[in-house]
């Protein structure tokens, strides 16, 4: 993605999220989950693996104000989506589906043979999202998150190497 705009889903346009991205990304993580937020030390470990095993994207508006993120870890043959998160203001205007369009993109260059991820049990939206885009259930991952203690679904999708779904 090079910083360039990668692509454009409504008005909102995803590039490679920078350490400057950080504060703001961190303010959204905070908004959208407020129980188990991630810190801004976490984000910046991630980001610090980057472009190596990580591959970080912001989608932002025309005026450059960061609406969402997203996050893939990737290496040996496997991806996992670390994050996606659109500002709740913003969600169901295709924002989340050009997120995970752009890791999913990126694992396929990145020849993942699999993509895994975890959601929440209780966000059947996101859960939605992720089954229309290939992700089936593999197992659930009790009081996974914290502290809430909710569990999470874990779901897989498997790819072609280098290329689109088989």
């Amino acid at each position: 993605m090079s910083g360039r705009p990668a692509g454009d889903q409504g008005s909102a346009i995803l590039r490679v999220m920078t350490p400057a991205d950080l504060p703001v990304v961190h303010r959204l993580e905070e908004l959208v989950y407020p129980e188990d937020a991630w810190s801004e030390e976490m984000f910046r470990g991630e980001l610090a693996d980057q472009p190596r095993t990580r591959h970080y994207v912001v989608a932002t508006e025309p005026t450059g104000e960061i609406v969402g993120y997203a996050g893939l870890a990737a290496a040996g043959g496997q991806g996992d989506v670390q994050t996606i998160s659109v500002r709740p203001d913003r969600q169901s205007r295709g924002i989340g589906a050009a997120l995970l369009t752009a890791l999913l993109d990126e694992a396929g260059r990145r020849d993942c043979e699999m993509v895994f991820l975890e959601v929440r049990a209780d966000n059947p939206r996101a859960r939605g999202l992720y089954e229309r885009f290939g992700f089936a259930q593999v197992s659930v991952r009790k009081r996974y998150y914290q502290p809430s203690g909710m569990d999470a679904i874990v779901m897989c999708r498997h790819t072609s190497p280098g290329g689109p779904d088989a």
